[in-house]
Formats: C-alpha cells, sequence, structure tokens
C-alpha cells in the first residue's frame, strides 16, 4: 500500500534553551530582562513556525530555581497546542521543576514517539554542580530506550555538551562521562541526532553519522572560542528542525534582529 501524503511530512520540532527565567518578572541577569527576552523569540517563532508538532526546552530554564519562575514557564509555553518537554539544567531545581509540571502544559518525560521517530530525554544535572553527567541509571535508559525500537530514527537531547566547545571557561562544564554516552549511541546505529543547550552559542557537527546540534539561549549568548567567561554581540534565537520519516534532519537557527542594548557586554560572569 503506498505512503500517504501526511505520513512522509517531517515532524516539525523547535527547541528553546536556556531562558534563565526570574522570579521577578522585571527582574535582570547581565542587565537583560530575560522574561522580556523570551516573549520576543517566542514571538518570533510564531511568526516562523506557527505549529510545530513538538516543543523542547532544553534547561537552565530558571535561574533563580522559584516557584514563581516555574509558573512563569508553563504561561509562556501555553501558546502552543503541541507538546512541550523539559529537561532540567544546572541553574535548575528539582523538585521546584517536578512540582511545576504537574497539570501544566510543560511536563517532563523520558522519551516521546512521534512521526516515526523516538526522542530520548536525558537529565544530565548534577546538584550543586554546573557540570554534567549522565548517571548510570539515565545510561542505562537511554540503552534501553533505543534497543526497544531499532527501527525508527531516534533523537537524542540533554542540557549539557557532550562535546568541547572549544572555550576553555565553559569547556571545564563538558559532559563528564561523555565517552559512556557515546559508546551506548555507537551501539545503536538509527540514532541520527543529539541535541542539547548549556552553551549559549550554535553548533552543527556531525560525528559518525551523528548530527550533532547545539542551540542558542533565548536570552543573552557566550563568545565562542574564548578562553575566559565573555558574551557574544549575537541576537537570542531558538533552533527549528524537521525529522524526517526517512531519518534525515534538516535544521537551522531563527534569532532576532538585535541584541538588548540594556545587556551588559562587559560582564565576566553571573
Amino acid at each position: 500500500m503506498p505512503h500517504s501524503n501526511q505520513s512522509l511530512q517531517p515532524l516539525r520540532l523547535l527547541q528553546f534553551t536556556d531562558t534563565h527565567l526570574l522570579a521577578d518578572r522585571q527582574g535582570r541577569l547581565l542587565g537583560l530582562n530575560t522574561h522580556e527576552s523570551l516573549k520576543c523569540v517566542l514571538d518570533l517563532s510564531q511568526k516562523n513556525h506557527r505549529q510545530p508538532d513538538l516543543v523542547l526546552v532544553t534547561g537552565d530554564l530558571v535561574h533563580d530555581g522559584s516557584d514563581s519562575g516555574y509558573a512563569h514557564l508553563q504561561e509562556f509555553f501555553r501558546i502552543f497546542d503541541a507538546p512541550v518537554l523539559l529537561l532540567a539544567g544546572n541553574h535548575d531545581e528539582a523538585r521546584q521543576l517536578r512540582d511545576t509540571t504537574t497539570g501544566g502544559p510543560a511536563r517532563l518525560v523520558k522519551q516521546i514517539e512521534r512521526g516515526g521517530w523516538r526522542i530520548v530525554l536525558l537529565d544530565s544535572s548534577i546538584p550543586g554542580s554546573d557540570g554534567g553527567r549522565l548517571a548510570a541509571t539515565e545510561l542505562a535508559l537511554l540503552d534501553q530506550q533505543l534497543s526497544a525500537a531499532p527501527t525508527l530514527p531516534a533523537l537524542v537531547c540533554l542540557h549539557h555538551q557532550p562535546v568541547p566547545m572549544g572555550s576553555r571557561w565553559l569547556d571545564t562544564m563538558v559532559l563528564e562521562n561523555a565517552g559512556e554516552f557515546f559508546a551506548v549511541l555507537d551501539r545503536h546505529p538509527q540514532v541520527r541526532g543529539v541535541l542539547w543547550g548549556h552553551v549559549h552559542q550554535e553548533y552543527d557537527h556531525v560525528r559518525n553519522g551523528v548530527r550533532l546540534l547545539a542551540t542558542p539561549s533565548t536570552c543573552f549568548q557566550f563568545k565562542p572560542h574564548s578562553v575566559d567567561f565573555a558574551l557574544d554581540a549575537t541576537p537570542p534565537g531558538y533552533r527549528w528542525l524537521d525529522l524526517h520519516p526517512d531519518g534525515r534532519i534538516d535544521s537551522g537557527v531563527c534569532r532576532l534582529a538585535r541584541v538588548s542594548t540594556n545587556l551588559d557586554m562587559q560582564s565576566s560572569g553571573y
């Protein structure tokens, strides 16, 4: 029986990351109102990609770990009819995140199957640390989820970068056990992509046929290849992905037209 046109349509996925919301809607981080910045990025996505099939928000959701911050996050992402899936980052508070996802539109899940793809979401956060590591339970979950659907192309998502970015300060927070992570992936040839946040910059490379993708923050960006902490004069944005039934990935980044004039470009950290 021939495939219908609908079955051949790619799965449209949008990724937003490192929103760094605060309890105070007027609060600022490095001079920037992160709420206003996220709203502008979401407005841009509504203009360019109004009806995604799936939305991912990949960590550092709330900067101050507040219940109010997570409530704000839920309100922001009510604009989407599609499922909205969350990942924790190093700035997130696990309890508050779990509590505020109960009954909200954005939720925590470990895997989802859509459009002929299996998408696996891993928690790489370490309580009290900026660095990342996948616990043995997360690695076992990854192997189990991939083994359960060997014929479906797979996308694996986490917060921390599993490869060095070439920035000395940022690469002190790389995924500690990236070798173990890639050892699992290498056993499963159906894996087509790995997607992460954390690095506040765009990255697009291929390793052993697997697309490796990082995405700009919805607020401020880190300067690539910097020795010490430095901000980049690149606007915030989001990533779109078209996941095709045959395993191909089309992807790109959409950015705002300009950087906020309030951003403190001379900042040495936050």
